[in-house]
């Protein structure tokens, strides 16, 4: 294999096929590599909520992608439906937060950024959500959050770049980024070699062994991440609960999510029985039905750590044509699209840029 192409993009995750779509979409070819299957990694393993956690807690840049990607989203979702007959289920659930004591941090931030929260007493959570068991005496209501249902997602996408004339070669390590007088050439795998003058390096928790083939370091490092799933009645729960770090996420056919452990394991991605323990527990705590309901999955993901709090997104300092997209830690989902519109902006040096590169830069 020895091929040529406008673009290289190393992981095939959602932001590596997110950016392949927006610079296909600009006009260029693109080749997308990865190490193991298309998108299989932590976008797979993710919960697909639209928004940070806790979202008065993230950095102002976190915020601007996080807004950018919620207003696209219902486009991006029927757009990928269109083309591809997959419905990614973006569902606007609303996000009820049972974490009582940042609700004045919660009021500023909604405020400053024109976001809906209110403060419910316990009655009207009760209302809204019947059958929840831990309830404070107020809690915070996040109605415009929304979720997608994320394998679907990376299905549709995955399609839709094939259709668009993009390139997905899977089970191909990249053992060389290529370069010659301080510019990339491209890269090299044991299949043959890939010639381009542009490379995205979009590889998740890898991204940092990627990125040391051509002599740079970046602060990205795995985090496991745990989750369940339980198979219960459609409609037993129908919006996102978060009480600290945990969360329930209903799908459309009955399905609920529970996440997740935050775990620095390395490149380790077994499941353990204590977090199995500690999820169930923390899962019939807030939903005490689910105890009559079988556990039908547990797994475990890699999340690109990065403790500076702000996905890296641009050109790599010293090497012309090389870029990154990566470091989203839990957020992947809830920032990909602004993430890849942003990182085709610079690459493709459009004049305007929808938010502004500096804070995402690696120095």
């Amino acid at each position: 294999m020895n091929q040529t192409t406008d673009c290289v993009i190393v992981g095939a995750g959602l932001i590596g096929m997110l950016s392949a779509r927006e610079l296909l979409l600009s006009g260029m070819a693109v080749t997308l590599v990865d190490q193991g299957a298309a998108g299989k990694e932590s976008s797979w393993a993710e919960g697909g909520i639209l928004s940070p956690l806790h979202p008065w807690r993230a950095f102002p840049a976190v915020t601007a992608l996080a807004s950018w990607s919620q207003a696209f989203y219902p486009q991006l979702a029927a757009a990928l439906q269109d083309a591809t007959g997959i419905d990614p289920q973006w569902t606007p659930s609303g996000l009820l937060i049972l974490d009582p004591q940042e609700h004045g941090q919660a009021l500023a931030w909604a405020g400053e950024t024109g976001q809906t929260v209110q403060v419910l007493d316990a009655d009207a959570c009760r209302r809204l959500a019947p059958g929840l068991g831990f309830l404070p005496a107020q809690s915070l209501w996040l109605p415009q959050v929304a979720q997608v249902r994320n394998p679907r997602l990376l299905k549709a996408l995955r399609q839709d770049l094939v259709q668009r004339g993009g390139l997905i070669l899977t089970q191909t390590e990249v053992v060389e980024i290529r370069q010659r007088g301080g510019r990339v050439q491209g890269v090299r795998t044991p299949q043959g070699r890939l010639t381009s003058p542009r490379v995205v390096v979009a590889g998740g928790a890898w991204s940092s062994r990627i990125l040391q083939q051509a002599g740079i370091s970046v602060e990205i490092e795995p985090v496991r991440g745990q989750m369940l799933l339980y198979r219960t009645e459609p409609g037993l729960l129908s919006l996102i609960i978060l009480q600290d770090q945990y969360y329930l996420i209903p799908r459309r056919d009955g399905h609920i999510l529970v996440g997740s452990t935050m775990e620095y394991q390395g490149f380790n991605k077994v499941t353990t029985e204590a977090a199995r323990e500690k999820l169930q527990q923390a899962a019939r705590r807030l939903l005490p039905a689910l105890a009559d309901y079988p556990l039908h999955d547990h797994w475990a993901g890699l999340r690109p750590g990065n403790r500076r709090g702000v996905p890296l997104i641009g050109p790599v300092p010293g090497i012309d044509g090389l870029y990154i997209n990566s470091g989203h830690f839990r957020n992947g989902v809830g920032l990909g699209p602004a993430s890849a519109r942003l990182l085709a902006d610079i690459v493709c040096t459009h004049d305007e840029m929808i938010v502004d590169p500096a804070p995402y830069r690696l120095s």
